[in-house]
């Protein structure tokens, strides 16, 4: 046992957020604040001793092999324990360990080397304070968000601190739309002086000081000022700085002054990490949201993170980001945060792989899945607009709790899933509207991965078609889905009904099949749809 102790420590929190990549995940944490002190090397040889406050390194033991160096190491006081999984073996039963225990559980990477885990570790106590990269200064464009706001209220963007200099701006097409104040305030980088202290006759900063809502501002001709809309910029009761909408030749959207308070929310992340450690801070909350969307963390660490009721209801919505360049990419991350920030204050954003998911943690109790439905509706619609791009996605269903988070994206994943498929046409859907196709989908992806469960006179009739480039399959195919009316199933086929009968006789002679049986006639139904069949040649014209 090799024990490092620093008489300060960091909080499990900053050690997390020191780490700078994932080398380890955070399982489960009673506490993230709680102290971490010291840093112990386990070796499998030594007895698992342990002192208050130290990060366990369990040297030689992985998954179950662990359970007695997690108890260990709670009974002595160790604020956390690292373990590597176990190949093949789920991590709930060292998970529910650390819970009963009242100890922190960090999986580290099977990869991922111990040495370096116990560099990173001491540094971090010897600092006492995490190390930000270069990325994590850089990361979060305040000029893109204030391009984004601009976009979506349909007017001029400036974000400012509080004491009224210009953080970032958006960019104007026509000069001319800008007033007297907004050109002043760009070109000094602050508002003047005169402007200012009219704004403050009209009592506009106390209610910025007092109010968590969009304040507008009227025409003033006479001092060549436009009308505005302006928002405080808050991270819960310190104001952080301001947004300002400027109303350009055309009046501003219909729906600026909810842009504007969604914008103000995304904007507090990017200027409390410009004060603080919140870089960092963001990048483990989108650790452990993304561990509370597969599953692989339990909700209680996010809870305590940010602060959330684990006990209340609960909903994901996911949408497919579009392909193409970059930009449009973000443009489309943008207009999701900011729009959903705006209708849920505790909204939270996930980038997964070519996938958004929206955690609405503390629902009211009652929500209806219509409402969700619309807020879903109103971002894929303001993406469509602003971006260029169809933003197609899914309402998972809502969850009595965040223990139960997993399940609803799953359900909006199964959706997104039939989507990319081509399945579904509609650009929002909820498993409840569309559960034929679903589950047709994930039918015809049981019989594909699975070919011994197929009619391999089924098979036999597609590859005769594809040997002789013929239309049995698809015609008999036709036939089903026209519930035997020959009529009909020859139009769709644009042949007369005595070819399509004929057809259907033959393909019953080639294969055998008995097609005046229920049974064959679903299975026909199911297997003849998929891509292979759908791959035969064009129907006849």
């Amino acid at each position: 046992m090799d024990i490092v102790q620093e008489p300060d420590g960091v909080s499990l929190r900053q050690l997390l957020m020191s780490f700078g990549e994932p080398l380890a995940e955070l399982q489960y944490a009673p506490d993230l604040d709680a102290p971490v002190t010291g840093v112990a090397l386990l070796d499998p040889e030594d007895p698992p001793v342990a002192r208050a406050g130290d990060l366990v390194l369990a040297l030689g033991v992985r998954g179950r092999s662990a359970l007695p160096v997690l108890r260990a190491a709670a009974r002595d006081g160790a604020t956390a324990v690292a373990v590597k999984p176990a190949p093949g073996t789920p991590p709930e039963a060292l998970r529910t360990a650390a819970e009963d225990a009242g100890v922190a559980l960090l999986s580290v990477h099977p990869e991922a080397r111990w040495d370096r885990l116990d560099a990173l570790v001491r540094a971090a106590l010897a600092v006492g304070r995490p190390q930000l990269t270069h990325a994590d200064a850089e990361e979060g464009d305040l000029f893109g968000l204030a391009q984004t706001t601009a976009v979506l209220t349909g007017g001029i963007v400036s974000i400012e601190d509080t004491a009224n200099r210009i953080l970032a701006y958006s960019r104007s097409a026509d000069s001319d739309e800008a007033d007297d104040l907004r050109r002043l305030t760009i070109l000094g980088w602050q508002g003047p002086e005169p402007y200012l202290s009219r704004l403050r006759e009209w009592g506009v900063f106390q209610q910025l000081r007092t109010l968590d809502a969009v304040v507008s501002i009227d025409p003033h001709p006479e001092l060549g000022l436009r009308r505005r809309l302006v928002v405080a910029i808050r991270s819960g009761e310190r104001q952080l700085g301001t947004i300002w909408v400027q109303e350009g030749s055309a009046p501003l959207a219909e729906r600026a002054d909810q842009a504007l308070l969604g914008a103000a929310r995304v904007a507090a992340l990017h200027l409390v990490r410009r004060r603080s450690e919140v870089s960092a801070d963001l990048r483990l909350t989108r650790t452990l949201l993304a561990g509370l969307l597969d599953g692989a963390t339990g909700p209680q660490t996010l809870a305590g993170h940010l602060a959330l009721d684990v006990r209340r209801p609960a909903a994901v919505l996911g949408f497919a980001l579009p392909g193409g360049p970059e930009p449009g990419r973000s443009e489309a991350l943008n207009v999701i945060s900011v729009h959903a920030a705006a209708r849920h204050r505790n909204a939270l954003v996930a980038p997964v792989g070519d996938r958004v998911y929206v955690l609405l943690p503390e629902l009211p109790r009652g929500v209806s899945p219509e409402t969700l439905r619309g807020w879903a509706q109103d971002i894929a619609d303001a993406a469509r607009r602003h971006t260029g791009e169809p933003l197609r996605g899914a309402v998972g269903r809502v969850v009595p709790d965040l223990h139960a988070v997993p399940a609803s994206r799953a359900e909006a994943d199964r959706v997104m899933d039939a989507m990319a498929a081509g399945r579904i046409t509609a650009d929002i859907a909820a498993l409840p509207d569309v559960r034929a196709q679903v589950l047709l989908g994930e039918l015809l992806e049981l019989l594909a991965a699975n070919p011994e469960v197929r009619d391999p006179r089924l098979t036999a009739l597609v590859a005769h078609d594809a040997r002789h480039g013929g239309r049995l399959a698809a015609s008999v195919l036709a036939w089903l889905d026209g519930l035997g009316d020959v009529r009909e199933a020859a139009a769709g086929l644009h042949v007369h009904p005595n070819t399509l009968r004929y057809r259907v006789r033959r393909a019953q002679q080639l294969t055998g099949l008995d097609l005046s049986s229920p049974e064959q006639r679903l299975l026909a139904m199911l297997q003849l749809r998929l891509p292979d069949t759908a791959s035969a040649p064009a129907p006849e014209k």
